[in-house]
């Protein structure tokens, strides 16, 4: 089936075509015909799918079908957990609409409000943002909210993970009772599926992916080496593999800042993203990571969620997640929309725990290799991980490996959110 079977807008048609697409993906397929009968929709995919275009399209379809109200106002929100995602949005909008006149803007922390105030002010028909700054601008008054006519909670459940349900409670008070509500998670937990039940009315349901499947097209390997040569072995593959794109997660900022740093001395251009980095920074080095000016990208969970590189190459896990899911979202950079891709783990002795959790979680053994020249010391004994709130996670303080205390993944984002949260629900402000 081809996008023109799916009953789009011949102005839509043409952009996607302009965009080089021209066959649906299953998320798209499924979703767009489902959000164009006006209906609630509860989805599941892996990223890379093609979600964004799942509900971009037919948004934009409903939208320039329906009657025009006599003064600009916003008539569809999309809610993204980052700002990276909200951006990525925020173009995919503009792209796809490129030949309606509908007008969109994205609206995120971390930068000036003025100017989201000022386009605001100017009037829109699509919104794009992150709770925390979308709920300042609206108790500030600049936003109405009062004619929204379809609502996207997008990467829900990355969302919850961070501490917004607090803020999307307050956002949902701000919205007309009748509107369509799209909602779109990695997978279906418990979590979510209680949020769907209070958001949603009878919604079609989607889920493309197994829940908690890994990519297919992703080539995984094992590498076990002791945790003081990770960043040679690492150096290493890099360099003799002639990998030229390259992303690489860590568990903290600090760890992040000091990683890209020794790549760099050693002469493998690389820069580092995450909470504590600036908007501008952060755009800067993710501009050059994507036309392939940066060699490697290093980035903590939170400052990686929702990153959209076409055919990335390679995914490394300098340390593994704490949380076993986490997994799954950071491989899932790789392997995208059919094309192939490599994920890398190096794995210490302190992460035996965590690597057997993953491989419950994802219902696989993963191949384990060992670099001559880097082979781990048989006789090494396991230290505990401090995670990000100084918590002992390396031996799981007695609980499973995928049962550890998720700790702070690298992104003040998720921080100030559990603060809010113990001082009496106030949720993440700083998305």
């Amino acid at each position: 089936m081809t996008f023109s079977e799916l009953g789009l807008r011949a102005e839509l048609l043409s952009a996607v075509e302009a965009q080089g697409y021209t066959t649906p993906t299953p998320i798209q397929l499924k979703a767009i015909p489902a959000v164009l009968k006006g209906g609630d929709l509860l989805a599941s995919a892996q990223t890379g799918t093609g979600k964004t275009a799942g509900f971009t399209l037919p948004m934009l379809q409903r939208l320039a079908d329906g009657p025009r109200p006599a003064k600009r106002q916003v008539r569809a929100l999309v809610l993204t957990p980052t700002r990276e995602l909200a951006a990525q949005v925020g173009e995919s909008v503009a792209d796809y609409g490129r030949h309606l006149t509908l007008r969109s803007h994205v609206i995120f922390g971390g930068v000036g409000q003025q100017p989201q105030v000022d386009a605001i002010r100017a009037g829109l028909d699509i919104l794009v943002a992150t709770p925390g700054r979308l709920l300042d601008l609206h108790q500030q008054k600049h936003i109405d909210l009062s004619r929204v006519e379809i609502l996207v909670l997008d990467e829900a459940d990355r969302m919850l993970d961070m501490g917004f349900i607090h803020d999307i409670k307050k956002i949902l008070r701000a919205l007309p009772e009748k509107r369509q509500n799209l909602l779109f998670s990695a997978t279906f937990s418990n979590e979510i599926q209680a949020l769907a039940g209070k958001l949603l009315d009878n919604p079609v349901m989607i889920e493309v992916a197994r829940r908690n499947t890994t990519a297919e097209l992703v080539d995984q390997a094992i590498y076990r080496v002791d945790r003081e040569k990770k960043r040679d072995l690492l150096a290493h593959l890099i360099t003799a593999q002639k990998w030229q794109q390259v992303l690489v997660f860590t568990r903290t900022k600090h760890g992040a800042n000091r990683l890209a740093e020794q790549l760099s001395k050693q002469d493998i251009p690389s820069m580092a993203i995450h909470g504590n980095k600036s908007q501008t920074a952060r755009t800067r080095a993710l501009a050059a990571f994507k036309d392939g000016n940066l060699q490697v990208l290093v980035a903590t969970d939170i400052a990686a969620r929702g990153l959209d590189i076409n055919e990335l190459p390679h995914v490394v896990n300098f340390e593994l997640p704490n949380v076993a899911e986490d997994y799954v979202h950071r491989i899932g950079r790789t392997g995208r929309a059919g094309s192939e891709g490599k994920a890398v783990s190096l794995v210490c002795v302190d992460e035996h725990g965590l690597l057997k959790g993953i491989e419950r979680l994802i219902k696989r053994d993963l191949e384990k290799r060992i670099e001559p020249g880097f082979e781990p010391d048989p006789n090494a004994r396991p230290e505990p991980i401090e995670n990000g709130r100084g918590a002992r996670s390396g031996r799981n303080n007695g609980r499973k490996p995928d049962q550890a205390k998720r700790g702070n993944s690298g992104n003040t984002d998720t921080t100030q959110a559990n603060r809010r949260r113990r001082r009496g629900g106030q949720g993440a402000r700083q998305a």
